[in-house]
């Protein structure tokens, strides 16, 4: 029984579905990268609804709020 051929998602390119082919489903490690590059530039992503930022997160703390050592008495 022959290895499934499958074409790669970024090129087209067809490929045998084996350990012979260690990038798959891509051909080549060049075509996994330009893949990955695409999800993490967001140019690809899982359709859904996108979620409003949360209101009711309290906002960063600033320089006053942040607990400082005690001071010494004079």
């Amino acid at each position: 029984m022959s290895a499934a051929r499958v074409k790669c998602p970024t090129c087209g390119r067809s490929i045998e579905w084996s350990e012979v082919s260690p990038f798959r489903p891509f051909c080549s490690e060049r075509c996994k990268l330009i893949d990955l590059g695409a999800w993490l530039s967001e140019q690809r992503g899982i359709p859904g609804e996108t979620s409003p930022p949360d209101s009711g997160e309290s906002p960063a703390p600033s320089a006053d709020d942040v607990d400082s050592p005690p001071r010494a008495p004079k």
